[in-house]
C-alpha cells in the first residue's frame, strides 16, 4: 500500500512512496476491506446503496466478464456512463483485470464517439442505456469493437451488465500491474481540434488522494461526498471515486443534470458534509429561489471548486450565506486533479490560492524565461500525477509535456505573499491600446453586479479593425435587457476597473445562443463559458 513518506513529519514537498507492484483498484477496494468497512455504505445513487463489500463484489464481477469475453491486459474499454454505480464497477473492475477504461464524455456528439472509438481502438464499449442514441448508428463500422455492453434493463440488441454480472464468480484475481502501468485514459477537450487521449499511470489516482484529499479537503472516513461535476471528468474521477475511497468515506452519486433543483435535493436529502461544484453551478444554486440556508446544511464543512476560476463576489456570497468556504482551485486533464488551490481558513477569494504541496508550480514569459513578481506569466507545473502523453498525438505531446513540467495554457499572476491570480486561458489574452487584457477580470467586475448571473468576454474588432473586449451576458430571471442596463453594466465595470471600452452583447436565458462575435483567440472562451 502507499506511503506518504515526508508529509507525516510536516516536510515540503511530500511524497507519497509506491511499491513497484501496484494494482490502483485493487489498493483502492482492499484497503477498506482490510479497515473492516465491508458493510459500511460507499456509494448512494438514484437507484439504492451499496457497500464496500457490494462494491467490491462488483468490481470482481465485471473483470469476470471482461476475462468472459476474451479481454486481456492493455485492452482498451471505452465508458460512456451516467453517474450510477455501474461507473466505478466498469472503471475499477477494468483497472483490476489490467484493461484500460477509456472514460468519456457522456454529453457529446455521435461525431465525437466515432472518432474515440477509432483513435482508441476500443475492444469494448460499455454505455448507459440512455446514452445508447449516440452510439447506435456508428459501433457496426468499427472493426477492433468487438464487444457492447449496455448499462440499464434494455440492451437494445446487446446484453446487459447486470445479465452478464449474474453470471459470473464474484472472486477474481487482480492482474499483475506496475505503479508506472498505462492505467486509464481520458478525452481532453475537442475545442481546438479532435479530443485528446490523455493517458494516466497505475499511479496517479492514489498520488490525487493523498496530496489534494488529505490535506487540502481534509476528507476522512466520516465524510460524505457529493460532486456535481460527474465522475467522466478529471475533476469529478477525484471528488467521487478517488478521494472518498482512499479514506472510507461515503458518496452520493447523480445521473442526472446537476440543476439547482436536482442539487438542492440531495444536499438536503443526503446531508454531505463536502460539496463539489463548478462555479457557473455556484453562479446558478445563489440565484435559485430555492436558495439553501445555513440552518438546512448542518453537515456541511467544505465545499470545492475547479472547472474555471471562481468570481470573487460568488464566493464571499455562498460564505456569507452558508458559513462555509469555497476551496478555490485549478486543476486540469493532464494533472488529473487540483495542483493549485486555497485552503481552510485561508481562502482569499480571486485567487486560486496556492500550490498544493507535492506540487511546484512557475510562471514563464513569452521569452521563455520566469517572470518577475508581479508580471503576467504562462502557468506550468511539476507534480507526480502528470500524464504522459496523449495518445496518437506525438507533437502536441511534446508541446504540453515537457520533461518535468506540464503547460497548463493558463495565465497567472503571483503576488507577494504567494497567492495566484487568474488571468485568463493563454490563447485568450486580449491586447487593448497596447496592453493585456484579462477576460476573466473583466468577467468578474460584471458577475458583482445584481442583475448579472454569467459573462463571457471575447475580442471584438472594432469599426478601426481595433481590438476591444466584447462580453456577453446571461441575465438573472426577471431581468430585461436594454440599452439603458448595458450602459449601466459599462459604467459598473469602469468603476472596478480601467475604463474599457465593452461592448454589450445580450443573452435574455442560459438556453439561448448567442451571437458569433468577430474570429479571435478568445472567442472560444466565451463557447465554453455560454455552454456551461
Amino acid at each position: 500500500m502507499p506511503e506518504l513518506s515526508s508529509a507525516d513529519h510536516g516536510t515540503s514537498p511530500p511524497r507519497v512512496t509506491i511499491p513497484r507492484s501496484y494494482n490502483a483498484a485493487h489498493d483502492l477496494i482492499q484497503r477498506n476491506l482490510q479497515a473492516g468497512r465491508s458493510g459500511k455504505i460507499a456509494y448512494i445513487d438514484d437507484h439504492g446503496s451499496y457497500s464496500f463489500g457490494d462494491l467490491a463484489e462488483r468490481v470482481n464481477r465485471f473483470g469476470n466478464v471482461l476475462a468472459g469475453i476474451g479481454l486481456a491486459a492493455e485492452d482498451r474499454v471505452m465508458l460512456c456512463l451516467l453517474d450510477t454505480i455501474d461507473f466505478p464497477t466498469a472503471f475499477l473492475g477494468s483497472i483490476q483485470a489490467g484493461v484500460i477504461p477509456i472514460a468519456a464524455n457522456t454529453l457529446l456528439t455521435t461525431a465525437d464517439y466515432d472518432f474515440m472509438l477509432e483513435d482508441s481502438r476500443a475492444k469494448a464499449l460499455v454505455v448507459s442505456e440512455q446514452l445508447w442514441p449516440q452510439f447506435a448508428s456508428i459501433v457496426a463500422r468499427h472493426r477492433t469493437l468487438r464487444h457492447v455492453i449496455v448499462s440499464g434493463t434494455d440492451g437494445k440488441g446487446n446484453p446487459c451488465l447486470c445479465d452478464l454480472m449474474k453470471g459470473v464468480s464474484p472472486y477474481f484475481e487482480p492482474a499483475s500491474t506496475t505503479c508506472d502501468d498505462f492505467c486509464f485514459w481520458l478525452y481532453s477537450s475537442g475545442s481546438t481540434g479532435t479530443p485528446k487521449g490523455t493517458v494516466h499511470l497505475h499511479s496517479h489516482l492514489i498520488q490525487t488522494a493523498e496530496l489534494y484529499g488529505r490535506p487540502i479537503l481534509g476528507i476522512g472516513e466520516d465524510d460524505m461526498v457529493f460532486s456535481a461535476a460527474k465522475l467522466f471528468f478529471a475533476y469529478g474521477l477525484g471528488n467521487g471515486l478517488s478521494f472518498p475511497l482512499s479514506v472510507g468515506a461515503t458518496t452520493v452519486l447523480m445521473a442526472t443534470r446537476p440543476t439547482p433543483e436536482a442539487v438542492f435535493q440531495r444536499l438536503r436529502e443526503h446531508q454531505p458534509t463536502i460539496f463539489y461544484g463548478v462555479p457557473t453551478l455556484y453562479a446558478a444554486l445563489l440565484a435559485s429561489p430555492d436558495m439553501l440556508k445555513r440552518e438546512e446544511m448542518p453537515r456541511l464543512r467544505v465545499c470545492a471548486s475547479a472547472g474555471e476560476a471562481l468570481p470573487a463576489d460568488i464566493g464571499r456570497r455562498w460564505t456569507e450565506l452558508l458559513g462555509v468556504e469555497i476551496l478555490d482551485g485549478i486543476g486540469s486533464t493532464e494533472m488529473l486533479h487540483i495542483f493549485l488551490s486555497n485552503r481552510r481558513g485561508e481562502v482569499r477569494y480571486g485567487t486560486t490560492g496556492k500550490p498544493v504541496p507535492g506540487y511546484a508550480v512557475r510562471l514563464i514569459g513569452e521569452d521563455g524565461n520566469p517572470v518577475t513578481s508581479g508580471e503576467i506569466g504562462e502557468l506550468q507545473i511539476n507534480g507526480p500525477s502528470s500524464a504522459i502523453m496523449y495518445w496518437n498525438k506525438r507533437e502536441k505531446s511534446r508541446q504540453t509535456f515537457m520533461g518535468e513540467w506540464t503547460r497548463s495554457g493558463d495565465k497567472y499572476i503571483e503576488t507577494a505573499d504567494g497567492y495566484f491570480q487568474y488571468c485568463g486561458r493563454s490563447d485568450d489574452m486580449l491586447k487593448v491600446s497596447g496592453i493585456y487584457v484579462s477576460p476573466f477580470e473583466v468577467e468578474g467586475a460584471l458577475m458583482t453586479h445584481e442583475a448579472v448571473l454569467e459573462a463571457a468576454v471575447v475580442a471584438y474588432a472594432d469599426a478601426d479593425q481595433l481590438i476591444k473586449p466584447k462580453a456577453y451576458v446571461v441575465l438573472k430571471a426577471g431581468v430585461e435587457p436594454s440599452g439603458a442596463l448595458g450602459e449601466a453594466l459599462k459604467q459598473h465595470v469602469k468603476d472596478r476597473l480601467a475604463p474599457y471600452n465593452i461592448r454589450a452583447g445580450w443573452i435574455s436565458s442560459p438556453n439561448c445562443r448567442r451571437p458569433q462575435p468577430a474570429r479571435s483567440s478568445a472567442s472560444s472562451f466565451a463557447e465554453r463559458k455560454v455552454r456551461g
